[in-house]
């Protein structure tokens, strides 16, 4: 995982140069399903945290939980909320497609297996790529106004 300031959003795929969007992700074949962008909210990473500290445990920092973008300015359950929801960020539109449940992925990695069950409610959304074009650090998010 590294951070970009700025990334190529292509529609029907997601991120340019992602693991999923070259369709050879840890899960592409095993498990269909729309990963253009998977995003966490930062309040989520940070309440995580808290609970973590509570029971004497180490932390998670952002890049653990594996998402391609991290939000800030929203609470998990107002992320959580988009699923089946078009959204933008950055001027661009995506669905919310389903709830990032947290996996054994991160947890085999980072060789904790706390990860499960601190991300349970929080782990983040999936979404699908509706349009192409560029995504910067701090895109302004805003959800689709229905008439």
């Amino acid at each position: 995982m590294q951070q970009m300031q700025q990334v190529s959003i292509i529609t029907g795929k997601g991120i340019e140069g992602d693991r999923y969007a070259a369709d050879i992700g840890a899960f592409s074949k095993s498990t269909p399903k729309i990963r253009h962008l998977s995003l966490i909210a930062l309040a989520g990473i940070t309440s995580a945290n808290q609970q973590l500290i509570r029971h004497q445990q180490p932390t998670f920092g952002e890049g653990d939980t594996r998402r391609n973008i991290i939000m800030s300015n929203i609470t998990a359950d107002e992320l959580n909320a988009l699923v089946g929801k078009i959204f933008y960020l950055g001027g661009l539109a995506f669905r919310g497609t389903e709830l990032c449940v947290p996996c054994q992925r991160p947890a085999k990695l980072l060789l904790r297996p706390d990860f499960i069950e601190a991300f349970a409610t929080r782990g983040g959304l999936r979404a699908e790529a509706l349009e192409s074009g560029t995504l910067n650090t701090g895109a302004m998010f805003t959800l689709h106004q229905t008439s």
